[in-house]
């Protein structure tokens, strides 16, 4: 295990956590506010393959690809949004979101390869609702300081991104809670020392920071935003929205070094 490689993950599932939502927003929010996202997922995207770490370990030859496959159409999107070949971003988007997929699938392949089908399939899952939640989170930060910019801007926008923050966030508690049932469940004596034992170690403390920040943390956030955005609080909204993206990035973080430590993707 390394930090490059922890760092890698995280930088990679948010960039194109966050290519994933530039579908998922009206085109109301303005073409600032798509270059806006498109230029961070491109930086992350970058700095994320700067730190890749050595193959095989997280990484190899198709996931590197399908990762810079992503980057570069992230790259040409930016460059032409609101200025020419608007024809052909839908398609941009669509290899940007494309490729983002394929490298986060191929990514937990080569993460889980030493394992069997049910944890290999748990670890696909556990990448893309990183991904997933990770790039909804943020989108949803960005989106609520966009009404500082465009004050007029219909509420409901807001609502409908908090709503697939929600949806990320349950389907990553449901992947998490499967993962460390299987986990628990599956190990028999002379495979090493079990999951519950190392939950129940000083060392589970980064298990139960992951859980509390990363988990119980964006439940309860989520929820605030929710209500607030309800009565119209756009402000209000976004202050949560930045203390539950903190909570995410923790506990994301965390998932990752977990994973590596103990190969359980939590």
């Amino acid at each position: 295990m390394s930090l490059s490689a922890v760092l890698f993950l995280f930088l990679a599932h948010l960039g194109v956590g966050i290519a994933f939502t530039l579908v998922l927003v009206s085109r109301e929010a303005g073409v600032k506010f798509f270059r806006f996202n498109a230029g961070l997922a491109a930086i992350l995207i970058a700095v994320a393959l700067a730190f890749r770490p050595p193959a095989p370990g997280v990484l190899n030859g198709a996931a590197l690809a399908a990762l810079a496959v992503s980057e570069l159409c992230v790259v040409v999107y930016w460059a032409t949004v609101g200025r020419a070949l608007a024809s052909i971003r839908p398609l941009l988007v669509a290899l940007a979101v494309g490729g983002g997929i394929a490298a986060v699938i191929l990514q937990a392949l080569a993460a889980a390869s030493a394992r069997g089908l049910p944890v290999q399939a748990l670890t696909v899952a556990s990448f893309l609702s990183s991904a997933a939640m990770l790039g909804g989170a943020c989108t949803a930060m960005i989106l609520g300081h966009w009404y500082l910019v465009i004050p007029s801007m219909q509420v409901s926008h807001l609502q409908s991104i908090v709503k697939v923050h929600i949806a990320s966030m349950v389907i990553r508690v449901v992947v998490v809670a499967a993962a460390v049932f299987f986990a628990i469940a599956s190990w028999q004596p002379g495979l090493g020392p079990s999951f519950r034992r190392y939950i129940l170690s000083i060392d589970g403390v980064f298990f139960w920071q992951r859980v509390l920040f990363g988990l119980a943390g964006p439940a309860l956030l989520s929820y605030l935003t929710w209500e607030t955005a309800k009565i119209r609080s756009t402000q209000s909204a976004t202050g949560i929205l930045y203390v539950d993206f903190f909570t995410v990035v923790v506990g994301e973080v965390l998932a990752k070094y977990i994973l590596l430590a103990t190969r359980v993707p939590v």
